[in-house]
């Protein structure tokens, strides 16, 4: 796997783990959350099938509940779009979120079967009362160890991520960069477009 797609499919890898399936979760600090998840993502994939569409559609489908819990997608979306996001109208960005977490959730679809044997290590945990940063390696007998960094807030009951740094590499400023260039070279709407064409494909 070169290093973009590094980055993209980290961007999905919650990523050591992005994902049950309980609602609210019953580990305190941020690194008992992201197990918690991990061991999720676990369950689901030694019952899954990939043998036809609706296979891989339910196994989407059990990803996203459990993913979405865990991950701010609304403070990713305004992180990617940046000073663009103001502009937009309430209609805009909860498209533009929808777009995103699916982009997202695809894109972890695609790299998460050739991890599913791998060891994460959890190095390093920081937090305060409102924000967390915790280190992994992951550990795989296919490729080099990948180094993933979660950016943390505490929201409600609950740490979840609003970054993953992969290889020293932000997820959200990567998209940043390839969202920005997209508006500046045509337009908001024509981002939405692409984003929905990457959907379909």
């Amino acid at each position: 796997m070169n290093r973009a797609g590094r980055i993209t499919f980290a961007t999905m890898l919650f990523l050591g783990g992005y994902l049950g399936i309980p609602s609210r979760s019953t580990a305190a600090t941020p690194v008992g959350q992201l197990q918690e998840t991990w061991e999720q993502i676990l369950v689901i994939l030694k019952s899954a099938h990939f043998d036809s569409e609706s296979e891989i559609d339910a196994f989407r489908i059990k990803v996203m509940q459990v993913i979405t819990p865990r991950f701010d997608f609304a403070e990713m979306a305004k992180r990617c779009l940046g000073t663009h996001w103001e502009g937009r109208t309430r209609e805009e960005r909860e498209e533009f979120v929808e777009l995103l977490a699916a982009l997202l959730a695809r894109t972890y679809i695609g790299g998460i079967r050739s991890y599913q044997e791998s060891t994460i290590l959890y190095t390093r945990e920081f937090n305060d009362a409102t924000s967390a940063e915790v280190d992994t390696r992951i550990l795989s007998n296919n490729s080099k160890d990948l180094l993933v960094s979660y950016k943390m807030h505490f929201i409600g009951e609950d740490w979840k991520v609003y970054d993953v740094i992969i290889d020293h590499i932000s997820v959200i400023g990567n998209y940043r960069s390839q969202f920005h260039r997209v508006i500046r070279q045509s337009s908001f709407t024509e981002l939405l477009r692409v984003m929905k064409e990457k959907q379909q494909s």
